[in-house]
């Protein structure tokens, strides 16, 4: 699925040192293996068993600032049992050149593009989760051997692989005492162990085998017990008769086992992504709510809180990873381990990929007599092959029982490949109450059905909840219908109009539509209100003829993201007249064509009072918006983007304002030269990123006494600024005696 696919192999961390235990000898080593000795392209392999940390190790590795500065470029990918080598090539070519685009042209000679990115550089290239020799003589000589001290570095649990390419590196198992530190941290936090429980948790930590998988998965199931020394001491005997395999094993299922019955299904829903995939959180918990997984309160609002509840729950109990936090702190995506993919794959293929899933409230039982458990079956290769072998029809086909046929009810994972059915829209048709399709890896068009009708095709999809499409040109009349649709999200190649059938979609929560504009209507005969509409995707919007009450009929809004086309002849009025118009919006995003230089219209006023995070393209900074930008009490991320300031003069002052609680800055192609600030301008900043700003000559040294600031990421600035940089994190040495301040300066761009 190509939209799916933008994260399969591309890997995103962030650092979770307070659960780094053990490895600190092998991180040394492996950073002098990287950075020092020939300067002959040289490959690092690192060998070890399911779970034993080789990715976290790498990780760790990768992440390193004396590795980055090292390294001119460098891309991690995940390459797993199941690979596309042009796939994999395009990625590193991607993170080699910081290119954003998501397709691969169907005439382009990748492995030719990448080796020319990479030539004459001293690049770091990590292939994760190797499992075959042949995908390194595929990849090798896209990877030029001049001798600028490159490397390649590769994980992997077969060391016949791993020697066939350079000397292994023997991953080693945890120490007892490295054992029970990680078992401390995963299950008291920063808490104090009782005493009485040294002795039982010691055990219980040594019993595991120095496995860090085993440990944390079994600290999940041991924090959910009662803190007696009987109970942990009982717990600890039943791991000491278990060997290594066993020990994976009995963990994983000892952790399903624990979990109530929702965090049942909604794991086993995610094991069913492809291996090593990036999930995307906003899209999962959507995902989870609409295949109604997550507990029913008969609340929309704490049906959202209740899925965030589950995703928490999963990575506390280490069944989930996080691959990536927002700038605000918040998990963007989740991996599920290998082991555990493979325990819920297998899960499934033994219950005939069958779940009973019980609508019940927070006690865990069902809400009614009348509202027993669904009996739910996962659409999956075998069935379509099945059903098209007899016409569709679920009646001839013997992985369905006959007294099922009636109530039996289907789930279209986002991993299924429709593109394999010979007939997508017949196979729907014979399936009851799909709640998700998600089908942005197929051209609708494409489709001889489609093509004839869109609307007939789609009306007999009633109980969609969350769809997902990829069209040349989309019409609302086509959905009007599904009145429990939740989320509508389209990929379109031409401009979307919007029509008054948006209106009768009154459970519409997320739009997300490429290439969408408003007709701007003015009816004061008859005002329609979308009451629930959440989060609006960026869609494109004109001034010109613009209504801003259109605003107004979607007053619960969360988050908006407006991108606009055009502001000729736009009347002098404000979208956000007072603050307390959308005052649960949280997130805003405004980006303007190039050579919009006046700050007219929308910024006559204030933003919203509850903003807390806000991105901004393409204005002129008015002393006036800032105003209103430092009037904003909550808010906690500033992106700015092709910025430039009245006057032509490029110069930012705010020596005169507080952003008070913002603990992230982004500057990004900003035309000033000079800046301007005091500690008291920021005086929470924890994370200050500049990129592009070619024409700044230095962060002002103010930054060194922000007591919370901990990174400075510079990309493509001047020497000037980089030296600015590199001195205030001296001062904060020099001054506090530790290295509180991080200074990462990649050259990859």
């Amino acid at each position: 699925m190509d939209n799916i696919e933008l994260t399969t192999s591309r890997c995103y961390f962030s650092s979770n040192d307070e659960e780094f235990v053990g490895f600190k000898e092998d991180v040394e080593q492996i950073i002098q293996k990287l950075t020092k000795g020939t300067k002959e392209r040289k490959v690092i392999s690192i060998v070890g068993m399911a779970g034993l940390g080789k990715t976290t190790l790498a990780r760790k590795v990768y992440n390193n600032h004396s590795v980055a500065d090292h390294f001119d470029v460098r891309a991690f990918c995940i390459v797993s049992q199941t690979y596309s080598i042009r796939k994999l090539l395009f990625e590193i070519l991607k993170q080699a050149t910081g290119e954003k685009r998501d397709m691969i042209k169907e005439d382009e000679d990748v492995a030719d593009t990448l080796r020319k990115a990479l030539y004459c550089k001293r690049y770091l290239i990590v292939l994760d989760d190797m499992w075959n020799y042949e995908v390194w003589e595929d990849l090798q000589s896209c990877f030029p051997c001049v001798e600028r001290g490159s490397r390649i570095m590769v994980t992997t649990r077969i060391q016949e692989v791993a020697i066939k390419m350079s000397d292994p590196y023997l991953l080693r198992f945890l120490t007892e005492n490295e054992s029970w530190e990680l078992l401390q941290k995963k299950v008291f936090k920063r808490e104090g162990v009782p005493l009485e429980l040294e002795k039982a948790g010691f055990e219980v930590a040594r019993n595991c085998k120095g496995l860090p998988l085993v440990i944390v998965l079994n600290a999940g199931i041991i924090s959910q017990k009662e803190r007696r020394v009987s109970v942990w001491e009982e717990f600890a005997k039943d791991l000491s008769s278990l060997g290594l395999e066993e020990q994976s094993r009995k963990a994983v299922q000892s952790s399903y086992d624990y979990l109530r019955d929702h965090l049942k299904h909604c794991l086993l829903y995610i094991g069913y992504f492809p291996e090593d995939y990036n999930i995307p959180v906003s899209d999962l918990l959507k995902l989870w709510i609409a295949e109604e997984l997550v507990p029913n309160i008969n609340d929309m609002e704490n049906l959202e809180i209740s899925s965030k509840d589950c995703l928490s729950d999963l990575v506390n109990r280490s069944l989930l990873m996080v691959s990536k936090r927002r700038s605000n702190g918040d998990i963007k995506y989740c991996m599920v381990h290998d082991l555990i993919r493979e325990f819920c794959s297998s899960k499934l293929e033994e219950e005939d990929f069958k779940q009973r899933i019980v609508s019940y409230n927070s006690s865990q039982v069902p809400t009614s007599p009348k509202d027993p458990a669904r009996l739910c079956m996962y659409i999956h290769d075998n069935l379509v092959n099945q059903l098209e072998l007899h016409g569709y029809s679920l009646d001839v086909i013997s992985m369905v029982d006959s007294e099922e046929k009636e109530s039996l009810e289907f789930i279209a994972h986002p991993r299924f490949y429709s593109t394999k059915c010979m007939d997508l829209f017949s196979l729907l048709d014979n399936l009851r109450l799909i709640r998700v399709l998600h089908l942005l890896d197929i051209n609708m068009e494409s489709t001889w059905e489609f093509q004839i009708s869109p609307a007939s095709t789609l009306e007999k999809l009633t109980h969609l909840k969350y769809l997902a499409i990829f069209v040349k040109k989309f019409d609302f009349k086509w959905v009007s219908h599904m009145i429990g649709l939740q989320t509508l999200r389209v990929h379109s190649h031409q401009r979307i109009k919007t029509s008054p059938d948006i209106w009768k979609m009154k459970k519409l929560r997320h739009v997300d539509i490429t290439e969408f504009s408003f007709i701007w209507e003015d009816d004061e005969q008859e005002q329609h209100v979308l009451d629930n509409l959440k989060t609006f995707g960026k869609c494109r919007v004109s001034l010109a003829d613009m209504n801003r009450k259109f605003w107004w009929r979607f007053p619960n809004l969360e988050e908006l993201s407006l991108s606009v086309v055009n502001f000729h002849g736009m009347t002098n009025h404000s979208l956000f007249p007072t603050p307390e118009i959308h005052n649960c919006l949280q997130s805003l995003e405004i980006s303007f064509p190039i050579g919009f230089s006046t700050s007219i219209g929308w910024f006559k006023s204030v933003f919203p009072m509850n903003v807390r995070f806000l991105s901004l393209a393409g204005i002129s900074l008015t002393e006036e918006i800032v105003t209103s930008i430092a009037a904003l009490q909550k808010l906690e991320t500033l992106k700015l983007f092709f910025i430039h300031f009245p006057n032509n003069n490029p110069r930012w002052d705010v020596t005169d304002r507080e952003f008070k609680v913002l603990k992230y800055l982004k500057l990004e192609l900003v035309d000033m030269n000079q800046w301007e600030s005091l500690d008291t301008s920021f005086p929470m900043l924890e994370k200050l990123v500049i990129k592009d700003c070619e024409q700044l000559e230095e962060i002002p040294s103010s930054f060194a006494d922000i007591p919370t600031l901990r990174l400075i990421k510079l990309i493509n600035c001047s020497e000037s600024v980089r030296d600015s940089a590199q001195s205030i994190k001296e001062e904060v040495e020099n001054t506090q005696g530790y290295e509180r301040l991080q200074l990462h300066i990649p050259k990859n761009f």
